[in-house]
């Protein structure tokens, strides 16, 4: 008895120790944050020292407890960057404001065969002009692809040699670069003519680093244990996709959510090798009138509510929110036949706002194709797959 009594004393002692230790320091985590985006920044710049480039750089890290520290870089096509491109006509390319404008101003004619050889001279000048589009296109293709290597390369050598001075990670926590930024990017390539996109995610585990500052792996073991993901956006996406977009936007239109609603279409782009993101953004309420501060909250049949009631519902109504987008993935997310065992699908959200209560700005919801299907064919039950769900939320509002 008294043993029994020993060790289960030693084990409280443990468990208060282990909660102490988890224990953070906001502060010196915000600070150690900041250095290393400095840190992250000069490392990419350095790649392109002997490069005639000019690009905004803007980094922003952010820490979740129990997941990691995530470092945002832009995302690509949404900031216009400039390359100068060598050659004969030594053009410059302009990567995201990919505009051509053609001007034709046709007059009448009064012979016939004017009129088809200004024809014929017209087509010859529009196949010169796609040619040139797409010669372009394919120079920006190619900027793309080494801009993300040199990015690849410099974020290596900070997870390998700088991540460490995080100093408050749990061992199992992550340092991530991804350049997906904190918005959506559901407007680009809907609205005008864009390139390909591109997924960039850099990551390692703290154990992992502390392993190679201990010495106890080399330099490139601790490389090779580092996750990259480089891929782009498919044009031709899989039916199933648009139908999962289509029952997303159903499912959390005013008149069918219990909790939040979108005011837009659920959009999705398809990554080679990947999976797919579904992109949403959410709102709580309608404000009655240009800063009336009253609102209706449809998915509650409310039609007049001040701030304060609006925000308390805000942050009641949020935990089945989560809880409800968990099992709507679940339960619909199972039909894409498309989707590989060992591909992801992936719901990112901008939350409603809500200045004060405490919920997060944005959730990332992602979870494995091969769970998917599991829970399809019956060899996992729903509570077993909500549990395998990888979650990420945005900072507090």
């Amino acid at each position: 008895m008294r043993n029994i009594i020993a060790s289960m004393a030693v084990t409280l002692v443990v468990i208060m120790q282990s909660a102490v230790a988890q224990k953070i320091d906001e502060e010196r985590m915000e600070r150690d944050i900041a250095v290393a985006e400095n840190v992250l920044s000069t490392l990419i710049k350095q790649q392109f020292n002997n490069q005639r480039t000019f690009f905004p750089l803007e980094i922003k890290g952010t820490y979740q407890a129990g997941y990691g520290v995530t470092f945002s870089l832009p995302a690509d096509y949404t900031t216009p960057i400039a390359f100068s491109i060598a050659g004969a006509d030594n053009d410059v390319v302009v990567w995201g404001n990919d505009q051509f404008n053609f001007d034709f101003n046709v007059e009448d004619r009064q012979h016939d065969e004017e009129e088809r050889a200004a024809a014929i001279a017209e087509e010859k000048s529009i196949r010169l002009r796609d040619r040139s589009r797409e010669r372009k296109r394919l120079d920006m293709d190619s900027i793309r692809d080494a801009y993300n290597l040199k990015v690849i390369e410099a974020a290596k050598t900070f997870l390998v040699d700088y991540a460490d001075m995080i100093t408050q990670l749990g061992a199992q926590e992550k340092v991530i670069i991804s350049n997906q930024g904190n918005q959506p990017r559901m407007w680009v390539g809907r609205y005008f003519n864009a390139p390909k996109r591109t997924h960039l995610s850099i990551e390692a585990l703290k154990s992992d680093i502390t392993q190679f500052k201990q010495g106890k792996i080399s330099r490139d073991q601790a490389l090779a244990k580092v996750k990259v993901v480089n891929t782009e956006t498919v044009e031709n996406v899989e039916p199933d996709l648009e139908l999962l977009s289509s029952i997303f936007s159903r499912l959390y239109s005013q008149d069918l959510s219990k909790t939040y609603f979108t005011g837009d279409n659920v959009y999705f782009e398809r990554l080679r090798d990947f999976g797919v993101i579904y992109y949403m953004q959410v709102y709580s309420g309608i404000e009655r009138g240009d800063f009336s501060r009253r609102y209706v909250m449809p998915t509650l049949g409310l039609t007049d509510v001040d701030q304060e009631t609006k925000d308390q519902k805000v942050k009641e109504l949020y935990p089945k929110f989560e809880q409800e987008l968990k099992e709507n993935i679940l339960e619909y997310g199972r039909t894409l036949k498309s989707l590989k065992d060992n591909e992801v699908l992936v719901f990112q959200v901008t939350l409603t706002k809500c200045a004060g209560c405490g919920i997060p700005s944005t959730l990332e919801l992602s979870i494995k194709g091969a769970v998917l299907m599991d829970f399809s064919a019956g060899k996992v039950d729903r509570n077993t797959a909500v549990g395998k769900f990888s979650i990420k939320k945005g900072e507090n509002q």
